[in-house]
């Protein structure tokens, strides 16, 4: 693996276990979203190399399924002791690819670390069913298969672990895996999870990273025959055109999707303000904001609203903004020069509405310290669309009642969170609310790799977690043996 920052070995594709370039000839210049510098060339893939693809992960997968639980665990296990070996470079891609401060770059190694870990018990984990019916002398057996080859196609937010939390459990199920990472994130979203692999001794051909323009594979990865489940994890409106080619395809397949969140934080007038305070901080301003997890609404009840906005604001005036490689920078780089102006025009049109602008800077080059908006409403562009970036909306509720009203006031349902001195009271909360996971006492960015990550009406289709990944990623086959004659009438 090559060293960060010189070498920067990443240029070709990962194909049937060997490294190659794509067959457009192009290449994809990948940059450093805080120096603007260039860390990698990679070689772009066309249609071609998605054939290839498939074609290499469809003739190795029923060696790498019919691997003893053991030997597929054993993989698992040495990939996390690479890990620990090459911990520091794999800190120092997320920081100069993506643009994470080192404390994101470090929480998304241990994410990543822990979900190999948790992968490594899934092999052993499958069980079948023996089922009663209602034919005399049938045994009705019931097993669970891999489904075949899996296609990831995985973000730029939190590349490794996005990537990882599909590819990981997919490949220890039994099956074979094509990746496509995100244009912004190739090495740390992809790449660099095959070159892990390689090391720890993955067969040839069961995993495979594709490089390329969503216009060139990107349709083209979905509709093709060999995969029998696509996992996506991106915006709403990409994940309902994956699922429409997915269920157009010529052989239907599955869609896995986790989509776009408006995630609600909840104040409650009993909380301790200093830690809520904090807590909603962290929800909000974590990777500068840019998580589909992020506490995307700020509402906080009548009684203790205008406190808690003064300590909010002391708070984020504390803030570290730069360079993300920094211990302590807090506030690191927006992505890209796309989605820095989609935040700026964001800003612009939360002013025209009548939010007040009570906390922000213009950028430095893609650096946008924390904005902070009160006097939202829900009717306000702030308050209904996601903002994936460090712009805080602050909004008041008359009540409980109406708090939770509020939050219920979207079109998504992924993650929320609710904050009281009552832990009862924050349940009784959290069982209203429409989302597809509430975490109380803390942040709406919560996920673990043994637990059912997901979301609710337009936030996707489909479980993270160990459970939700053993159903996605393998199928039932249902094996009936006659063991005395049939009773047929004629």
């Amino acid at each position: 693996m090559a060293a960060v920052p010189s070498g920067y070995a990443f240029s070709q594709l990962y194909v049937g276990g060997t490294w190659r370039s794509g067959h457009t000839g192009e290449e994809l210049d990948v940059r450093d979203p805080y120096s603007g510098q260039s860390v990698a060339r990679i070689s772009k893939a066309d249609m071609r190399d998605v054939e290839l693809a498939y074609r290499c992960a469809q003739s190795t997968q029923p060696g790498w399924a019919n691997a003893l639980p053991v030997q597929r665990a054993d993989v698992f296990r040495r990939v996390a002791q690479v890990m620990e070996r090459r911990h520091g470079e794999i800190v120092d891609w997320l920081i100069r690819e993506s643009g994470s401060t080192r404390t994101k770059a470090e929480i998304e190694w241990g994410a990543v670390h822990a979900s190999m870990l948790e992968a490594s018990t899934l092999p052993s984990r499958l069980e079948g069913q023996i089922l009663a019916g209602d034919y005399p002398g049938k045994e009705n057996r019931v097993y669970r298969v891999p489904v075949g080859v899996v296609t990831v196609i995985s973000p730029w937010n939190w590349p490794l672990h996005l990537s990882v939390r599909s590819v990981a459990p997919a490949l220890a199920l039994g099956n074979a895996v094509v990746l496509k990472p995100a244009s912004e994130t190739p090495v740390t979203g992809g790449l660099l999870i095959a070159r892990m692999f390689e090391e720890a001794g993955l067969p040839p051909g069961v995993l495979n990273v594709l490089v390329g323009d969503n216009q060139t594979i990107g349709d083209g990865l979905v509709q093709h025959p060999v995969p029998r489940v696509v996992s996506f994890t991106g915006s709403t409106r990409v994940g309902r055109h994956i699922g429409q080619l997915a269920a157009a395809a010529p052989t239907i397949k599955k869609a896995m999707l986790e989509l776009g969140g408006n995630g609600p934080l909840v104040v409650l007038d009993d909380v301790d303000l200093d830690h809520a305070v904090h807590q909603a901080g962290v929800a909000k301003f974590l990777h500068q904001g840019q998580m589909c997890i992020a506490a995307n609404r700020i509402i906080v009840v009548a009684p203790i609203y205008e406190a808690f906005v003064d300590r909010f604001l002391a708070y984020a005036r504390t803030l570290k903004v730069g360079d993300p490689n920094d211990p302590d920078t807090v506030i690191g780089p927006i992505i890209s020069r796309r989605q820095l102006d989609s935040l700026n025009v964001m800003v612009d049109i939360a002013k025209t509405e009548g939010a007040r602008l009570r906390l922000g800077q213009p950028a430095q080059g893609l650096v946008l310290p924390p904005h902070v908006f009160d006097r939202v409403t829900p009717s306000m562009a702030l308050g209904r669309h996601e903002i994936f970036g460090p712009i805080a909306p602050l909004m008041r509720a008359g009540d409980e009642h109406e708090a939770l009203q509020m939050a219920n006031d979207t079109e998504y349902g992924l993650t929320s969170a609710v904050l009281s001195g009552d832990t009862y009271r924050a349940e009784r909360f959290a069982q209203g609310v429409q989302a597809g996971m509430t975490h109380v006492n803390d942040i709406t960015a919560i996920d673990m790799p043994a637990l059912p990550f997901g979301g609710e009406k337009n936030s996707g289709i489909g479980r993270f977690g160990s459970t939700g990944m053993i159903q996605a990623f393998t199928r039932a086959h249902w094996i009936s043996i006659q063991h005395t004659r049939s009773a047929y009438p004629f």
